[in-house]
């Protein structure tokens, strides 16, 4: 997680204990809109765990239907 905290600290320009706040906010509200199955997977995504169970590849796909790669 403390690289997408990073990241986003950088590009919103907060300190990271806001955008670690922030991170946490929106991996709850996604966690709280996906189907249990792909939910359990956000948390070790973010800890940057093994594959967390092909939830990096779902998430790339995801991002490809909105335009980012």
């Amino acid at each position: 997680m403390e690289e997408v905290v990073k990241l986003v600290s950088e590009k919103a320009g907060i300190p990271e204990d806001k955008a670690r706040i922030a991170v946490q906010v929106v991996a709850g509200v996604l966690k709280d809109r996906m189907p249990d199955a792909m939910a359990k997977h956000v948390d070790p995504y973010l800890k940057g765990e093994d594959d967390a169970g092909g939830f990096g590849d779902m998430a790339g796909k995801l991002g490809g239907m909105f335009g980012k790669k």
